[in-house]
């Protein structure tokens, strides 16, 4: 599945970059498509359905494109998926995307962990410490885990960086049983 969804990003990430398109729109464009098709048992039965013509499959694409707005690199995209056999890809393929989009233009993506809410300030002021670490722009998304107790734990792609009370507690007990 990977090579699936690592092709198809990389080809429409190309298409994005090539010809100038909004980064930012397309990705929320596809984001959208996956969350209905994700959200719809019976487009996903259409889409996937080998007894349905590829041209009412695209019809009903064409419909929901119509409706929502979306641009016509995003429905060609799709519509490539559609006739290929690649629907049941389409939500990790537009995760991959994104992924492909954000490195291209410089940007990592940055999970944080932190025991609470962190205001504006703090989120600015890490971002910020991780922007000088990894030598990127860094986009972060937070999420709240009560055990991190303190601090936070910044994970960007494979790396770690543990700044929590857990953390440090955790080095503590293993520097005192060593």
């Amino acid at each position: 599945m990977a090579s699936v969804t690592n092709t198809y990003a990389r080809a429409f990430a190309d298409v994005v970059f090539d010809t100038r398109l909004d980064a930012n729109l397309t990705v929320r464009e596809t984001q959208s498509l996956a969350g209905l098709v994700d959200g719809s048992k019976e487009l996903r039965e259409v889409w996937e359905s080998p007894a349905i013509a590829a041209e009412q499959k695209r019809a009903v694409l064409d419909a929901i494109v119509a409706r929502e707005g979306i641009s016509r690199p995003v429905r060609n995209f799709v519509a490539v998926l559609i006739d290929q056999g690649r629907i049941p890809w389409l939500g990790p393929i537009v995760r991959q995307l994104e992924q492909e989009i954000l490195s291209r233009m410089g940007i990592a993506e940055a999970q944080i962990t932190s025991a609470r809410v962190l205001t504006d300030d703090e989120r600015r002021v890490l971002e910020a410490e991780v922007e000088k670490l990894t030598g990127k722009k860094v986009r972060g998304r937070y999420l709240q885990d009560p055990s991190v107790l303190g601090g936070a734990i910044v994970r960007v792609g494979s790396t770690i960086y543990d700044g929590s009370v857990k953390g440090q507690l955790e080095k503590i007990k293993e520097a005192m049983s060593a």
